[in-house]
């Protein structure tokens, strides 16, 4: 399916199934103790694992590594299985199961996919910077969400660059198949914080006016050619999945395009 009209039938696809955990909760949910890898209930093939980290600086209407959690990772993983076949941890009461590890935990290996919010603000050790690098060496993938501007982009280059030295990054070509494993996305949306866009008079959606007015998709990829790490720069595509139900209007404008990206790349990262 291409473009709007493919996500016009995710819209009206999301519109049909059971509400999300968010919704159940009356819009936002509970804030919920990290736990490890090892702690799911039941194993599948994908298991949302968020990285933990220290930040050195702060970005406007950022929280750090805890940006868009845990509403964010719940909802994900529960469309995913909704809309695809794909296996995913669940915990005891058979809700989608999440993760939180830090780059200097064991379980860090037993996590193919992690993602990253609020980048901008990373700062990481020596051993941290040793392990990553080990861990997308070995396989692992690691998305970048959230940040915004040139000053976020800069520092987390600077970081980026430790952990790979050498290694090249690049835009996402428009054709490279990440955009066309289920849906097929024309370009990366700017999706704002849910904040931003009610200030704006809900017009708005680049969180830095001019400087980020454009979102890109970013990548660095192994000798290879799989991507090892994504960065989807200007926008917040996590905030479509954690706010897709607080708000009819924000859902119907902003979440299928979010989660048509989200199960785009975890499909992508589960077969490559």
């Amino acid at each position: 399916m291409k473009g709007l009209l493919a996500t016009a039938f995710l819209a009206i696809l999301l519109t049909t199934l059971p509400e999300p955990l968010a919704a159940q909760w009356g819009g936002r949910t509970r804030w919920a103790p990290p736990r490890k890898p090892s702690e799911a209930t039941e194993y599948g093939e994908f298991t949302f694992c968020r990285l933990q980290y220290r930040p050195v600086r702060r970005e406007w209407l950022g929280t750090g590594w805890d940006t868009d959690y845990p509403d964010g990772d719940r909802n994900l993983p529960l469309r995913l299985s909704q809309l695809t076949r794909a296996d995913i941890a669940r915990d005891g009461r058979g809700d989608p199961f999440h993760a939180v590890v830090e780059a200097t935990d064991a379980d860090l290996y037993a996590c193919p996919f992690l993602f990253a919010s609020d980048v901008g603000t990373v700062g990481l050790s020596e051993v941290e910077i040793v392990r990553l690098r080990d861990y997308l060496l070995k396989g692992g993938f690691l998305w970048a969400d959230d940040f915004w501007g040139e000053y976020a982009w800069h520092n987390w280059m600077i970081e980026m660059g430790k952990v790979l030295p050498g290694y090249r990054i690049v835009e996402v070509p428009p054709d490279h198949v990440l955009f066309h494993t289920l849906y097929s996305v024309d370009s990366i949306p700017q999706i704002p914080s849910i904040q931003y866009w009610r200030r704006s008079g809900r017009l708005g959606t680049s969180e830095r006016g001019a400087e980020s007015a454009t979102p890109a998709l970013h990548g660095i990829m192994d000798e290879s050619g799989r991507l090892m790490v994504i960065m989807t720069h200007n926008t917040d595509i996590a905030d479509g999945w954690e706010r897709e139900g607080e708000d009819d209007e924000f859902f119907y404008r902003f979440s299928p395009n979010a989660y048509a990206v989200g199960i785009n790349v975890i499909i992508y990262m589960l077969t490559h």
